[in-house]
């Protein structure tokens, strides 16, 4: 049975069960939940503490993981990516008072603080620099204002709160993140288990970027109407009842689905319509 770790809580805890019960995996009712068995699938879930999944997993007491690639990277642990999953993405970036430094090359003998130091500390040892690193869980922008560091290192989004306390972004991300599916390294890369998961994974990607378009369209326009809606191999066409005109049906990605809808149009294409995907195999 495959063993999956799942984050229990945060950011990442509702995306990566929607994903799972997208791929057609059972998923907790019940947030109390720490561990769920879907014996159809041959799967148990483990509902852990994001910034643990990767613990478990490098340690090979599961096989694999979901988490943050910056939560992987932070843990220092024998787990590697193998998959991103699209959701969940954030910057890490340094930040700081006004005039204190430009970018990281300033930091020597300077303290910064952060939740994620294992990360910080690689990124300074990256770029040959000696400096104080403190931990601290959560709120790091009043780190400064205290006293305890002179720089801070966090994830970013829309550096609403760094500015509200007075700080600015400063030098070039540590590290752009998102939702990742890890495993231990070394662990076999043709297991079975762990493929048969991977496309299901690939497919609820696939599925969120494409919806399938139907229209009927004439002949004579088919060419035209193709080159619009190639598909992923070829679209289906079919003979309608009505002499001189075909259906046809193609994958197209649903971020132009609009526009290629008014091309069909005025190209006399009619019936066009839309349908989600729920899940697919490439």
């Amino acid at each position: 049975m495959l063993r999956i770790a799942v984050p229990n809580k945060g950011s990442l805890s509702e995306p990566a069960s929607a994903m799972l019960h997208e791929a057609g995996y059972r998923q907790r009712k019940d947030r109390r939940e720490l561990v769920l068995v879907d014996a159809d699938n041959e799967v148990e879930f483990f509902f852990l503490r994001p910034r643990d999944i990767a613990v478990y997993v490098g340690s090979g007491k599961l096989d694999i993981g979901i988490t943050g690639r910056d939560l992987l990277l932070d843990s220092g642990s024998e787990a590697e990516e193998i998959m991103q999953l699209g959701f969940a993405g954030s910057t890490f970036r340094y930040a700081t008072l006004p005039g204190t430094a430009k970018d990281v090359s300033e930091f020597g003998g300077m303290t910064i603080a952060s939740s994620f130091s294992g990360l910080v500390k690689q990124h300074l040892a990256d770029n040959g620099v000696e400096a104080s690193v403190v931990h601290l869980d959560g709120a790091v922008e009043t780190a400064i204002q205290l006293g305890v560091a002179q720089i801070i290192a966090d994830v970013v989004e829309t550096g609403t709160t760094l500015r509200n306390a007075g700080l600015e972004i400063i030098g070039e991300p540590i590290l752009k993140s998102e939702a990742v599916v890890i495993r231990r390294k070394g662990a076999p890369a043709d297991d079975p288990k762990v493929q048969q998961f991977l496309r299901r994974m690939q497919g609820v990607l696939v599925a969120r970027r494409y919806v399938m378009m139907d229209y009927d369209i004439r002949v004579d326009q088919v060419e035209k109407a193709v080159a619009l809606t190639p598909g992923l191999e070829s679209p289906t066409v079919s003979p309608l009842h009505h002499e001189g005109w075909v259906a046809v049906r193609s994958m197209v990605p649903s971020k132009d689905a609009q526009r290629i809808m008014d091309e069909l149009y005025d190209l006399g294409a009619r019936a066009i319509l839309t349908t989600g995907i729920h899940a697919c195999r490439l």
